[in-house]
């Protein structure tokens, strides 16, 4: 009996499979919308299911199947979404009619994850609108400028540090997580954290139980963002409860110390404060300062009286501000020193812009930092090689209608629920935009060369009204570093530096596969 029934029981799981399969192939056939097949189950990402290659690997391939398609078909284990290909049809999705595109796909259900869930990527509608009001302040050049400092004095660790262990092979995966990290801690939490001297502190090794993800949190990941409903009713956790604890705690327990013993500090625990009491102040910067080409610029103002926010509500903002200051920064911060390893004559000529600014400012500080314009040239292309965002997911709020995929097609309409990824790094590494994708150029964003770049086809913090809220924070925590060990160090290749850039397959974020080793050479 109990056979009978677990047949029973496959047999109806695959023959929803293959009819689901089918189904998302007659309906693109039916609009005339392209596709590659993909496999029944796994759809257009198998390979990447089954680590045999990084996931960004697996959509760039669709994208690159159809040069001359405004969008595509992508075919997922259970879900099917608009790859959107054409830059003008981003802009018209992400800032034009914004209204019709206002959500992300949300990961995590509230029900399983209160806290994580709550963050300002997965909030939606008004309450998003709300909350990226409340937090704009926090981003301003002026708050970039108090924070700048406390980035500063941890450089200076990781500078110490590398001059008592340069004649050793170096990690860089380590020694800039460790950076990350600290200044994550230092800038959000108000923590003084040395990950260098304290290797085991908790801060650190949160951050790596959040993002070294074991086998089964790969896969209950998988399960949240293609199985939603499932994972709703078996109520999946990907990350254990002591990491969300950690973080509320971390958050509720300085706010009540610093309100009890009238702590004041300039960094996002303080401007949360000052969010849950309604006292933040919204009255933008007069002159914003752009901390380089790929500063994004806050397209929503506040309207009407500051929304009252809940303790867990703001806790999962520090969440997602950990998230994507300790290892999205990080994943761009080693790329971009492999890169620099890999071309000594790229590495030379910043260093010579450093050595020179040097000479004419004795210290670093955010109104000059801008005067790097090599430096921001080498950030500009890493960003475009290796952005960590890959691609812009939208879930349609209200109908909408798509024009042809192609002439002579007919138009696609979006009805709520369906899902669009607006294209990023395929377009970035797309020759169509920039010649030879795979070479590492800094020169491409050169004044000289910068208008070359067609409008749209840059986009590495995102488009519109939920582009990246932290562009300005990102790019400082980028540059003080790079300006740093450039200015210090000859960044060498050792026995251990891969000459070739692979992606790890296993890893959600950009990583080097084989790992990113490098020796370090005082300067004198």
């Amino acid at each position: 009996m109990i056979a009978e029934i677990l047949v029973f029981v496959l047999t109806t799981l695959l023959v929803y499979i293959l009819y689901t399969y089918k189904n998302f192939h007659y309906y693109l056939d039916q609009r005339g919308v392209k596709y590659m097949p993909g496999l029944p189950l796994f759809g257009n990402i198998y390979k990447s299911m089954f680590m045999r290659r990084h996931m960004w690997e697996d959509f760039d391939a669709v994208y690159k199947a159809f040069p001359n398609e405004r969008y595509v078909g992508f075919i997922e284990p259970t879900t099917l979404a608009l790859m959107i290909r054409d830059p003008e049809l981003i802009k018209a999705i992400t800032i034009k009619d914004f209204d019709h595109f206002t959500d992300h796909r949300a990961f995590f259900s509230e029900e399983a994850e209160p806290v994580l869930s709550g963050n300002l990527l997965l909030m939606k509608g008004q309450k998003w609108h709300d909350m990226r009001a409340t937090l704009s302040p926090a981003f301003t050049s002026s708050k970039m400028k108090h924070m700048m400092p406390f980035m500063m004095e941890i450089g200076e660790n990781i500078v110490e540090y590398l001059k008592d262990h340069h004649s050793q092979d170096i990690d860089l995966n380590d020694i800039i997580r460790r950076y990350t990290n600290d200044v994550i801690a230092s800038t959000g939490f108000g923590l003084q954290v040395n990950s260098l001297k304290d290797k085991d502190n908790d801060f650190y090794n949160i951050g790596q139980n959040l993002f070294k993800l074991t086998i089964s949190q790969r896969l209950g990941f998988l399960g949240l963002i293609f199985f939603p409903e499932l994972s709703k009713k078996l109520k999946l956790r990907v990350f254990p409860e002591k990491v969300t604890n950690f973080f509320k705690y971390l958050v509720t327990s300085t706010m009540e110390y610093r309100e009890k013993n009238n702590v004041e500090r300039p960094d996002m625990i303080q401007l949360l404060m000052e969010a849950y009491k309604g006292t933040l102040n919204h009255n933008a910067d007069s002159v914003e300062k752009d901390i380089g080409f790929a500063t994004t610029e806050e397209a929503l103002k506040p309207q009407g009286p500051v929304r009252k926010w809940t303790q867990d509500e703001l806790c999962g903002q520090m969440f997602v501000f950990f998230a994507a200051g300790f290892e999205s920064t990080a994943s761009i911060l080693v790329l971009c020193l492999h890169e620099l390893t890999l071309k000594p004559k790229i590495q030379e000529t910043l260093y010579q812009e450093i050595k020179e600014f040097k000479q004419k400012n004795p210290n670093l500080t955010y109104d000059n930092i801008s005067k790097l314009k090599y430096l921001d040239c080498v950030v500009n292309e890493t960003l475009r090689k290796w952005s960590p965002a890959i691609r812009m997911d939208r879930i349609c709020v209200k109908p909408y209608e798509l024009p042809p995929p192609r002439e002579g097609a007919q138009p696609y309409r979006l009805k709520p629920g369906d899902i669009v990824y607006n294209s990023l790094n395929s377009i970035h590494m797309d020759p169509k935009y920039y010649p030879q994708p795979d070479i590492f150029d800094p020169d491409r964003f050169s004044d000289e060369n910068k208008h070359k770049i067609k409008p749209l086809t840059f986009i590495p913090f995102g488009l519109g009204p939920r582009n990246c809220i932290g562009s300005r924070y990102a790019l400082l925590e980028l540059k003080v570093l790079l300006y740093q060990l450039v200015l210090n160090f000859k960044i060498l290749k050792c026995a251990k530096t891969s000459e070739v850039v692979e992606l790890t397959p296993k890893e959600f974020n950009f990583k080097v596969k084989g790992g990113s080793w490098v020796r370090m050479e005082i300067r004198h």
